[in-house]
C-alpha cells in the first residue's frame, strides 16, 4: 500500500510563500491523478489542485487560482504545491492524496499551512 508524507507546512504572514512537499514510498505510474486538499478547522475537506503524473494536465480550485502552482517531480516519486500570495483564509491542514483509479484512496497524514494577517 503507498504510503505519502508530506511536509513543508508552517507560519507565514500575509502575501508570503511556502512549498508543500508529498513524497510517496513507491514509484508513480503514468495512470495515477495526484492532488492536494485542505480542510480549515470546522469545514469540509476541499479540492486544491491535482495533476495527470504522467501528462502534466493540471486543475485548481477556482480560490487558488493564479497563486498556487501544482507539480511532481518524477525521479523522486514525489508531489509539490507552491503557494505564493498566501491569505489567512489558506489557513488549513494540506493533505496530499493520490488516485489511481479507483478514487482517492491514499492520503498523507497532512501537514498545517498557518498564515497571519
Amino acid at each position: 500500500q503507498v504510503q505519502l508524507v508530506e511536509s513543508g507546512g508552517g507560519s507565514v504572514q500575509a502575501g508570503g510563500s511556502l512549498r508543500l512537499s508529498c513524497a510517496a514510498s513507491v514509484r508513480i505510474f503514468s495512470n495515477v491523478r495526484a492532488a492536494w486538499f485542505r480542510q480549515a478547522p470546522g469545514q469540509e475537506r476541499a479540492f486544491v489542485a491535482s495533476i495527470q503524473w504522467n501528462a502534466g494536465i493540471t486543475d485548481y480550485a477556482d480560490s487558488v487560482k493564479g497563486r498556487f502552482t501544482i507539480s511532481r517531480d518524477n525521479a523522486k516519486n514525489t508531489l509539490y504545491l507552491q503557494m505564493n500570495v498566501l491569505k489567512p483564509e489558506d489557513t488549513a491542514i494540506y493533505y496530499c492524496a493520490a488516485d489511481f483509479g479507483r478514487g482517492y484512496g491514499a492520503w498523507g497524514q497532512g501537514t498545517q499551512v498557518t498564515v497571519s494577517s
